[in-house]
């Protein structure tokens, strides 16, 4: 359901940018940037974005061109790849993550940007009544739902009193969600047991002192950097036995 949502908005927000285009210039083939923190393998995301445009009609290298500029959890890149897609002279950059839509959103004006998997709207526009700028998306709302998450895994896990918490350490949005989840935690009754990792090297480690502090039971905060360490952190959640939850199931084979 999900996925269904992001694709279907995604799709109609692009058409919606780009049909002025389509109607004065009906043989161009439009090109769409995506700027992503993340790195190039397999993304459900991705997947569920070009498989909403093929429902509508739009063919990778048919009728329509996608260029990808992927940062490989370098944040510092994402301004760089972003002023790439500008000079390529995209129709509409899609941005996954707030610092890849600030990156955007700093090298052009005019060129529209989508955003999506952003927690805080308001880093990004002027205002939920009048947005204004180049640029809209959907948000997550991700920290207001931090207690009802830890609620749920301990439902889930009866008996739960130690939550390791696993997030980009790199990324802002997400340690507010950290500290939006251990603020929350004591309500919940849990404690949390934070597991911030910047580089995938670091996960090993994370867990390792995970199990030596006695968790039981872990959650993700998923964004786009973490999301592509999928295959490895669900290694290390059955190595571990680890009891899992996260925001968007994406971390689920």
């Amino acid at each position: 359901m999900r996925e269904n949502v992001i694709r279907l908005t995604l799709c109609a927000m692009l058409i919606a940018l780009c049909s002025s285009a389509h109607a004065q210039q009906p043989k161009k083939v439009s090109r769409i940037g995506v700027l992503s923190p993340g790195s190039s393998g397999p993304s459900p995301l991705l997947d569920a974005f070009r498989q909403g445009l093929r429902e509508l009609g739009y063919v990778e290298r048919q009728n329509i061109a996608i260029e990808y500029r992927f940062a490989e959890a370098k944040l510092e890149r994402l301004s760089e790849l972003a002023a790439e897609l500008v000079r390529l002279k995209v129709d509409v950059i899609i941005t996954i993550n707030a610092t890849a839509s600030r990156a955007a959103k700093n090298v052009t004006m005019t060129i529209p940007i989508v955003f999506t998997w952003v927690a805080d709207l308001l880093e990004l526009v002027a205002s939920l009544a009048r947005p204004g700028a180049n640029i809209t998306g959907l948000t997550t709302i991700a920290w207001d739902l931090s207690g009802k998450r830890l609620e749920l895994l301990k439902e889930a896990v009866p008996g739960v009193s130690r939550v390791g918490v696993l997030w980009n350490s790199a990324n802002p949005t997400a340690t507010r969600v950290f500290r939006e989840m251990e603020e929350a935690s004591p309500r919940v009754g849990v404690r949390i047991h934070p597991m911030g990792v910047g580089d995938p090297d670091e996960l090993q480690k994370a867990f390792e002192v995970a199990t030596k502090e006695r968790v039981g039971g872990l959650f993700v905060i998923e964004e786009a950097v973490m999301a592509s360490y999928r295959t490895r952190v669900l290694g290390l959640a059955s190595k571990y036995r680890l009891p899992t939850g996260s925001q968007y199931q994406l971390l689920q084979k």
